[in-house]
């Protein structure tokens, strides 16, 4: 019997910054000319993204505004990794119980309590006691819930949660699990002119998602995604081209032009590798739940499956409401998704992919699940218009009963 994902919530900073805004505010950083800013403006306009949230507001500010670069030309002092690790710790769990509540509001019917696993993912920030015992603390779960930290995986971390969860109610019918991701990329914006970093630093934004994972659909038919299946697949060419290092002014990630090409020649393999043993085959799936690394990565995957870019419209949305989140991307994109269901889906498989450092790319496939859903619905209006006919009726009862 499948797994079923839903009530997936998620949340973002109060920051939210125009794509042109952060390209100005990186361009007097770097201290370029006006060529280097007209090349850099280009870069930022051509990604695909309009805006990212942030939970630093300087990247929409003037030097001499301010609040954790320092005023000064070049930002020197620049922040050291354990100022940047304050910020994460002071605000990676406010994002976090905002995601989970947002989840928890779809399902009334789950209690905290309920919850026997929580798996919380990040790369972009670690403390300890962390951000797990926060969670249980802070949600009320029961100090015996089972945690397991996913760390420092990258972009395709949440589908490494979402497996060892499939593995806890494989193993316990009665298993109820709870992910959280929260990435603040932006905290590690790096004041380097390398190619790598540029693009790093026009891509990242800020988010937090959170779902449920449980061994039957979830209550009150809420809207889910039956796991059908997982695959990974490696390409060690891409070692030193997705990676993600920790140094002394935060964490460096290094992300060539080279890795859409790397994808381009592994993606067919995965996919492959994915549907082998499964009773799907590529032309029987019209939803996708791509991770959106960047435009050029969805345009790759496209021309190599033979999609179209409608298929892909949740992804380009997310890309460009929200930019690249890290882990939690892939969640709002399978938001999104079940968002969009329709009765006429239910059963449909969903094709998802993700990728990071290594370069590792992780696939599932998963099948939308929302007939429940709507009979619910139906049942409760049905029964709502029953209670207003017997509303309306009470006077007449009370004529005919009249002398």
């Amino acid at each position: 019997m499948p797994s079923y994902l839903g009530a997936i919530g998620t949340a973002n900073p109060a920051h939210c910054i125009a794509q042109p805004q952060i390209a100005d505010f990186m361009a007097q950083a770097l201290q370029f000319d006006e060529g280097d800013t007209r090349k850099l403006r280009a870069l930022y306009r051509v990604s695909g993204i309009a805006q990212r949230y942030s939970v630093l507001p300087d990247y929409g500010r003037a030097n001499g505004e301010y609040t954790f670069f320092p005023n000064t030309i070049g930002l020197e002092p620049f922040p050291s990794v354990g100022q940047r690790m304050a910020v994460y710790r002071r605000e990676a769990l406010p994002l976090a119980v905002e995601a989970v509540r947002n989840s928890l509001l779809q399902v009334p019917d789950v209690a905290p309590d309920s919850i026997t696993h929580l798996v919380t993912v990040s790369c972009t920030g670690m403390y300890a006691p962390g951000l797990d015992i926060e969670l249980v603390q802070a949600l009320g779960l029961r100090a015996d819930v089972r945690r397991t930290c996913v760390n420092f995986m990258g972009c395709y971390a949440a589908v490494n949660a979402v497996k060892l969860a499939d593995a806890f109610c494989q193993a316990d019918a009665r298993a109820r699990v709870l992910i959280v991701s929260v990435e603040l990329c932006t905290l590690h914006f790096q004041k380097s002119r390398e190619e790598d970093h540029l693009v790093s630093n026009a891509l990242f934004g800020d988010g937090a998602a959170a779902c449920l994972v449980q061994a039957g659909p979830l209550p009150n038919g809420t809207p889910s995604l039956a796991l059908q299946g997982f695959h990974c697949g490696l390409e060690p060419d891409g070692h030193d081209d997705m990676a993600w290092h920790i140094n002394d002014f935060g964490f460096e990630m290094s992300l060539s032009s080279y890795v859409p090409k790397l994808i381009q020649r592994g993606i067919r393999k995965l996919t492959d590798g994915l549907l082998a043993s499964l009773p799907v085959q590529l032309s029987d799936i019209h939803h996708f739940a791509i991770h959106p690394g960047g435009r050029k990565i969805l345009e790759t995957i496209e021309t190599e499956l033979g999609l179209t870019r409608d298929h892909n419209r949740h992804a380009y949305r997310v890309l460009r409401d929200y930019g690249n989140m890290s882990s939690a991307t892939v969640l709002f994109v399978l938001r999104d998704v079940l968002a969009a269901a329709t009765p006429a889906d239910h059963g449909a498989p969903v094709l998802s992919f993700a990728f990071g450092p290594g370069l590792t790319m992780e696939a599932m496939l998963l099948e939308i699940s929302v007939n429940n859903y709507h009979s619910t619905l139906n049942k409760q209006k049905e029964e709502a218009k029953q209670q207003d006919a017997l509303t309306v009726s009470a006077p007449s009862l009370e004529l005919l009963n009249a002398d």
